[in-house]
């Protein structure tokens, strides 16, 4: 399955996605170690870093969240307590934060950044799995190849500038038809699992503490049997026509 790439295997399997070292941008803080799986038009990309030591960063230069799936990761900003991320805890770090970052051994961690020029929420803005969950819209019937699930949301950070969205969604168990994905999705489970369908008759399985990237239009299906959660982010792309 080439629509969708894999960024993490929770049980450490080999992965067939492609990275490239490479930083985002002249001034990524992780430039040295960040591994990019995907880069899109729209300053977009995700991927997979690690980290050791300290730094200081007076301004971040660009949006990005952060789940950890290795080790351990202390962020601080001014006036603000220290927020630590273990393995399945994640945070939004707005477009020109002043940041301390700090790891006392390797850690890794999945990714998902936007470049921002014209930022509007600076600060950290942690990820929570225990999400003040509110209802949100269901897949269209004419997409669902069964009952309708009960879908919930809770989105903790919003940037305009470039319609990134980030937070933690749940659903009840459903299943929907292959079609073209409507959004870039960063996706990293927090439970259940997915089968998710290709044209070409594969089937690529994630579960608890795997992470994904679909860039929109990449056609995939979605299959679920229990409840699932995960954080997501999500970007609105305009299609090459409506460019200009």
């Amino acid at each position: 399955m080439t629509e969708a790439f894999v960024l993490h295997r929770a049980d450490g399997a080999p992965l067939s996605t492609p990275f490239r070292w490479a930083a985002f941008g002249t001034d990524d803080p992780f430039g040295r170690n960040r591994e990019i799986a995907w880069e899109g038009p729209d300053s977009m990309s995700a991927g997979r870093a690690s980290f050791i030591g300290e730094l200081r960063v007076p301004s971040f230069p660009h949006i990005e969240t952060i789940v950890v799936v290795d080790g351990q990761l202390t962020l601080e900003t001014v006036g603000k307590p220290p927020l630590v991320l273990g393995p399945g805890a994640g945070a939004v770090v707005g477009c020109g934060t002043a940041l301390r970052m700090s790891a006392e051994s390797r850690t890794r961690f999945v990714f998902c950044t936007a470049a921002c020029k014209r930022p509007t929420k600076t600060g950290l803005t942690p990820l929570r799995a225990d999400a003040d969950f509110k209802p949100t819209a269901t897949p269209p019937a004419e997409v669902l190849l069964g009952p309708a699930p009960q879908c919930r949301s809770d989105n903790v950070f919003t940037e305009d500038d470039v319609e990134y969205k980030a937070g933690t969604w749940d659903s009840t168990p459903y299943h929907r038809i292959i079609r073209p994905h409507r959004l870039n999705e960063f996706m990293h489970l927090l439970a259940g699992s997915v089968r998710f369908a290709a044209p070409d008759g594969s089937v690529l399985s994630l579960g608890v503490g795997d992470a994904l990237f679909v860039p929109k239009g990449a056609p995939i299906g979605w299959e679920s049997s229990e409840r699932v959660a995960k954080y997501y982010v999500v970007q609105t792309v305009q299609d090459s026509s409506e460019r200009g």
